[in-house]
Formats: structure tokens, C-alpha cells, sequence
């Protein structure tokens, strides 16, 4: 039998995590599920919880995981702790003696003006969103180039965050700060894998097109007739993890129009959360480019590992 492939999925207890976790593993993945929150997920009544509530966690999610005849192992890591998002790693690595996929969904959101996103706010952004994500990145790096028969490497990375436009700002510039540093990472890694020839290697941004019940919807400013299914964003991580390389490496994509593009999706009523709804589309459906003229022309690139500057 073919060893399974083996995903980290970072924010994994509850939402949107907890539905990329469980479809990864009925696709035959060995799934970590990563997140803080924990529980004794044999006391749980009723199983499984309220996907979106504080009963759901790593805990039941592979609980609901194994019964279901899959493979999943709990981690309980925090984002902010380097040593602890490398030791979830090193730790994956040791039960499974491979990682193929990493997928980040972890993420702190706070939506208001500068003037009333407080300073301890913003900071708890940044750590959770950009820094961690970079954290779980580099863990990860090493063991994603030692896969495959060339030596260039061999893995998936998908972030949740969105394509970088003007709109995204409105109203929340502290947490597009820092979503939009996600993105950039995302690109940036892609340039790196091309600059190394790491063929089989990709990094891809994902985002929803209009508004998924999860555990940051459930609030009363949220109309459920607004509202998408979970599995829309689920089924999107599998079509960009089955996609060809070239097809996804540094894009920022949305979850309909990806399914659309790889898929053939053109009806998307199976995933309304109220049957009959047509949730309103909330990102826009075309994107700017971020590309210039001079884009090839690198002129002479500066390597700080060459300069000695690494010590801190």
C-alpha cells in the first residue's frame, strides 16, 4: 500500500481548519491537526460538537477524524513560540518519517479604524498572522526540499490569505497589515522556488469569495442567508493541492473562482449554508496586477548570508 501523504494544518480545532482537516484525511492524508485549544475529546456529549463553538478542538477533531476510519494525530502549538511550531515539525516528522503539505489557517482578526485597533491588538495580529506563518514556513522548508528522487524538493504550502487590492484596507487596515504580509510571503517563496529550480515545489494564497460560516461568522451581524458552506474552502485546498505546479505556485486565489478554473464548477448552490440563498460576493472579480515592466531585471541581488549578517 502507498504511504499516505502527511499535512500540518495550523488552526485546525475549529471553522474552516476543522473542515480542511477532516476532508484531507477522507482524501487518504495523515492529517496533524495543529491548533491551542484542547479537551478530553472523550467526554464530549453531544459528538462531534458545534463545529464553530469552543467545544470544538484539536481534541474532537481527531476523534471525529479516527471513527470515521482516517488517520489523525492532535498538536497543541502556539503560533507565537518558534520553538514550539518547530518542535510540532520535528515532532510530525518523527511519527511519520515524511510531510508533503502544510496549510496555515491560523489567524487573529481585529476589524476597525487605526485610531481604535489598540497596540497590544495590532501586535497580537501581526504574531499569529504574518510571523507565524513565516515561523510554520521555515519549520517546514527542510523537510518539504528533502522529499522527491532530484533534491530539489517536493510539497504544497497554502495560505489563508487574500490577493493584495486597495478595498481590502477599508476599515480594517491593522488586520490587512498583516493578511497582506501573508500574501506577500506567498509570493515571495514562490520566487525563491523558481530561482532554485524547485519544480515540484508550490506556495499558493486562498481566500473566500463570499462569506463562509465558520467560527469568526457567528455573531449577529452575520445574515446565515449570507452565508457558504465550509467544504466550498475545503474542496478548493484539494483542487490547488491536485493542480499542476506551474497552475498555482505564488498565486492569491479565490475559492469559487479557483473551483471554477480547475474544477468546472459553474453552480455553486450546493454550497449555500441556507438551501436557496445566493450569498452576496464580497472580494471583487478581478484583480490588479502586481507585476512591472521590469520585472526580470534583478540588477545585481544582495545575499545577506553572504555578509555575515545572520548574527544577530
Amino acid at each position: 500500500m502507498a504511504t499516505r501523504q502527511v499535512a500540518i494544518v495550523v488552526g485546525s480545532s475549529r471553522g474552516i481548519g476543522r473542515q480542511i482537516a477532516v476532508d484531507l484525511a477522507k482524501n487518504g492524508y495523515a492529517v496533524i491537526v495543529a491548533g491551542k485549544t484542547t479537551s478530553d475529546a472523550s467526554e464530549c456529549t453531544p459528538f462531534p460538537p458545534d463545529p464553530n463553538s469552543q467545544q470544538s478542538t484539536i481534541n474532537t477533531v481527531v476523534r471525529e477524524i479516527s471513527e470515521a476510519g482516517g488517520d489523525a494525530t492532535a498538536y497543541q502549538v502556539d503560533v507565537r513560540d518558534f520553538q514550539n511550531v518547530q518542535d510540532m515539525v520535528e515532532q510530525t516528522v518523527k511519527k511519520y518519517k515524511r510531510l508533503d503539505v502544510l496549510v496555515y489557517n491560523s489567524g487573529a482578526i481585529w476589524w476597525s479604524s487605526v485610531e481604535k485597533t489598540p497596540m497590544k491588538r495590532f501586535q497580537l495580529m501581526q504574531r499569529v498572522n504574518p510571523e507565524g506563518l513565516y515561523g510554520a514556513v521555515q519549520a517546514c522548508l527542510p523537510h518539504l526540499y528533502r522529499n522527491g528522487d532530484d533534491g530539489k524538493g517536493q510539497g504544497r504550502i497554502v495560505v489563508i490569505s487574500p490577493p493584495i487590492y486597495s478595498r481590502f484596507l477599508r476599515g480594517k487596515t491593522a488586520y490587512a497589515v498583516g493578511k497582506f504580509g501573508m500574501s506577500a510571503l506567498t509570493i515571495g517563496v514562490a520566487m525563491d522556488f523558481e530561482r532554485e529550480a524547485r519544480s515540484n515545489m508550490a506556495i499558493t494564497s486562498l481566500w473566500p469569495a463570499a462569506a463562509i460560516d465558520s467560527a469568526a461568522t457567528q455573531n449577529p451581524q452575520t445574515d446565515r442567508s449570507q452565508l457558504r458552506k465550509p467544504t466550498i474552502f475545503s474542496d478548493a485546498v484539494l483542487a490547488i493541492l491536485k493542480a499542476p505546479v506551474e497552475s498555482v505556485n505564488g498565486r492569491c486565489v479565490l475559492d469559487e473562482d479557483f473551483l471554477r478554473e480547475r474544477g468546472g464548477i459553474e453552480d455553486f448552490s450546493r454550497y449555500a449554508l441556507v438551501p436557496g440563498s445566493v450569498p452576496r460576493r464580497i472580494m471583487p472579480a478581478d484583480f490588479p496586477s502586481l507585476r512591472v515592466k521590469e520585472q526580470e531585471d534583478e540588477g545585481r541581488r544582495m545575499d545577506s548570508t553572504l555578509l555575515g549578517a545572520t548574527k544577530l
